[in-house]
């Protein structure tokens, strides 16, 4: 997802609306014809603020004449294997398993290990994942990483 098809506006007041909600707009975008956003609160996202969300969005987008198809909102959680979004949520999940995928210059394919976040370094940019299989340890600079999620710990 991407905000390609939406103005920086429209960006702002769903986030707006999120904040409003104790909630934080995560990602959203606009993909044949379904409008998906995805938001987050640090205990967890319930049905209900999905509700509250989506009646005032679509309070907005009624306004708004977004867009001129039919079209389906959708608001959902990130989600048990939740992606990281920003630099910010490496801080926030230290200490946890992840699945990281990245491509190293100095690799020829792309690799994807989990372990723990160790550690996150604002200065260098960089994380630092451990317990990955075969003991290894691995310094990941944040620019090399394709996608970073939770892993789920059941």
């Amino acid at each position: 997802m991407s905000r390609v098809d939406l103005s920086a506006e429209l960006w702002h007041e769903f986030a707006a609306v999120a904040r409003g909600s104790g909630c934080e707009l995560l990602d959203c975008g606009f993909k044949g014809g379904l409008l998906r956003l995805v938001i987050d609160r640090p205990e967890g996202v319930t049905l209900s603020d999905c509700e509250t969300v989506s009646k005032q969005i679509s309070a907005i987008l009624d306004v708004a004449d977004f867009p001129s198809q039919r079209y389906l909102l959708e608001v959902s959680s990130p989600g048990l294997d939740r992606k990281f979004y920003n630099a910010e949520d490496y801080q926030r999940f230290c200490g946890r398993r992840v699945r990281i995928t990245w491509k190293d210059p100095a690799m020829e394919h792309k690799a994807t290990v989990i372990g723990k976040l160790e550690s996150y370094s604002s200065a260098s940019e960089a994380i630092t994942l451990g317990d990955c299989p075969g003991g290894k340890r691995y310094t990941i600079l944040l620019k090399n990483i394709e996608l970073a999620r939770l892993e789920p710990e059941l």
